[in-house]
């Protein structure tokens, strides 16, 4: 197996700066470009702005770093193109949580020039935050689980733990009882998931049970949106620059087997209190077919397809372009 990043004492870890390499997947594979920085880009990132262009800043996990297909086919780049003189650098981390994107930003990004910045927070982040080791495979293959940067919020303070994070993985037995109910294991109902994925009756049993895969959205006072509340906040109002903060929904959502109204109602409340724009997606994607929405992940990986980026960055797109014609 090809390993694709190292070490970062702050973040926890990069894309390998300057790596080339082509990644098998079930799409027939992809190439992975990173730059000097340790980012995915077909370019290096400037700290001076480019004369001529508008310069937006985007953060986010997997869904807005681009596993599963090449740099330009991402809702990044295919932003350049949708919206002429405007560069977007892409700081997106794969299976990074809201808080590893925070840190990334004030280690790597907090002193390049920009007119906008975009927080894109695939919405299952939430349990991420919470986490204080997630699963990660080493060089050899072997799924190990690997401590993270994280947060606790005490007295309304947020303090960073976990920094440097041990450079290497363990396993579960390793850890003592609390750190093993902070290990981030993949989601509630997990052997129902496997259970619904054998039976090929998926969304029927979903719709059954009530499934709400993310219940920490529920309440405006659950402790885990108290905490991506407070990252969120902290960061977006150490940022000089106009912000807009799009949540990415789950595959759930997509397929309308689960309610997004309480997310949204989450975001939408922190967006007016902070006084940034909010840009929820999932109006525009459900406008599609459902059929056409299928195509926008793989058949196995959740991840977006091409179509699925390209139908992101025209949501994406007017909202930003308002935001940097107001900046002009």
């Amino acid at each position: 197996m090809r390993q694709v990043y190292e070490y970062h004492p702050v973040v926890g870890y990069r894309f390998i700066p300057n790596l080339r390499a082509r990644i098998p997947h079930e799409g027939g594979g992809y190439l992975l470009e990173a730059n000097a920085a340790g980012f995915r880009s077909n370019r290096q990132f400037h700290k001076a702005a480019t004369p001529g262009k508008q310069r937006v800043l985007l953060f986010g996990d997997s869904f807005t770093a681009g596993d599963a297909v090449a740099n330009q086919q991402r809702y990044s780049d295919q932003l350049e193109t949708i919206l002429p003189n405007t560069e977007v650098y892409n700081f997106g981390l794969s299976s990074t949580g809201t808080d590893q994107q925070y840190l990334a930003w004030r280690e790597f990004a907090q002193d390049i020039e920009h007119d906008a910045v975009v927080i894109a927070v695939f919405v299952e982040n939430i349990r991420r935050v919470v986490a204080r080791f997630r699963p990660h495979r080493d060089a050899s293959g072997r799924e190990r689980l690997y401590a993270k940067p994280y947060y606790t919020l005490a007295g309304g303070k947020l303090q960073l733990h976990q920094v440097p994070p041990a450079a290497e993985g363990v396993e579960m037995d390793q850890l003592t009882p609390e750190q093993q109910a902070a290990v981030d294991t993949g989601g509630r109902f997990a052997r129902l998931r496997g259970l619904v994925s054998a039976m090929g009756a998926k969304e029927v049993i979903q719709r059954m049970t009530r499934y709400q895969p993310l219940p920490a959205y529920d309440s405006p006072r659950h402790p885990d949106w108290l905490l991506m509340r407070a990252i969120l906040s902290q960061w977006i109002s150490a940022i000089e620059r106009p912000v807009i903060l799009m949540p990415i929904p789950l595959p759930q959502h997509l397929d309308q087997v689960c309610a997004a109204a309480n997310y949204q109602a989450r975001f939408a409340e922190l967006a007016v209190e902070l006084g940034c724009t909010l840009h929820d997606p999932l109006p525009d994607l459900l406008a599609y077919a459902k059929e056409e929405r299928r195509r926008f992940r793989w058949e196995n990986d959740i991840h977006f397809t091409p179509a699925g980026h390209l139908a992101l960055a025209r949501s994406l797109a007017p909202a930003l372009a308002r935001l940097l014609a107001r900046q002009a």
